[in-house]
């Protein structure tokens, strides 16, 4: 019953809860705006446009998990490597705001709520991750789906962690905390494995034709490619 609360229902944590995260994810969000003017340029401004539907047309697709629950796209790790953190927090902001208003999927007075778990957590926990393992690995095009993989795979379970936060803090509902964490990370950990894959097979196709546009990769190629001709 808990796998599809990280689009937060209205109702479920009270009003007083819910605006306190409203304030911190407009918060989150203005600093996005001022941060996205960085990361886009005429290049790469339609590429957020194309990430920003792919993920609203991937959310509307649940892949099965385990005991009648399902999964589905959040999309934070893809679009921080894509077309970098800022821009990406916009990017998921924009989907669940639409979603919540269009197919009631969220609430809007939850919405500060979905917004702070992916756009913020989702995105920003993501992106540090894919940093640490990009700095182990291989400074190689190969790699940067590996560690698209793994950042996504942590993703999911770090937003449902965030959630439960939240329900501790103003919960609607009498279930017992660690009855939530229990069933929402464990059943997230297996819907992680499904944002990985594709998270994986999308940076690949992506690298393999636009390499130039990548996010996570254009700060790695200029570096190799000077490496290359002073040697």
């Amino acid at each position: 019953m808990f796998a599809p609360l990280l689009h937060i229902p209205d109702g479920f944590i009270n009003v007083p809860t819910s605006v306190i995260f409203m304030l911190l994810s407009a918060a989150g969000i203005a600093i996005a705006l001022r941060g996205a003017k960085g990361e886009l340029d005429d290049k790469t401004a339609p590429l957020a446009g194309l990430t920003t539907v792919f993920i609203f047309a991937a959310q509307m697709i649940n892949f099965p998990v385990a005991a009648g629950t399902s999964g589905h796209l959040l999309g934070g790790a893809l679009a921080a490597i894509l077309i970098g953190p800022y821009a990406a927090t916009l990017s998921i902001t924009i989907v669940l705001l639409l979603q919540a208003l269009l197919f009631a999927d969220g609430g809007l007075i939850a919405s500060g709520l979905n917004v702070f778990n992916l756009a913020l957590v989702g995105v920003w926990g993501s992106h540090l991750i894919f940093l640490i393992i990009r700095k182990i690995m291989p400074k190689r095009k190969n790699f940067i789906p590996v560690a698209g993989f793994i950042a996504a795979l942590i993703q999911v379970p770090l937003a449902a962690t965030s959630f439960v936060i939240q329900y501790a803090i103003g919960a609607e509902s009498t279930i017992p905390v660690s009855t939530v964490f229990t069933a929402m990370v464990s059943t997230h950990v297996l819907i992680g494995i499904g944002e990985a894959l594709v998270t994986a097979f999308t940076l690949s196709a992506v690298l393999a034709t636009r390499s130039d546009l990548v996010y996570g990769w254009k700060g790695i190629a200029p570096k190799l490619e000077i490496k290359k001709v002073n040697s």
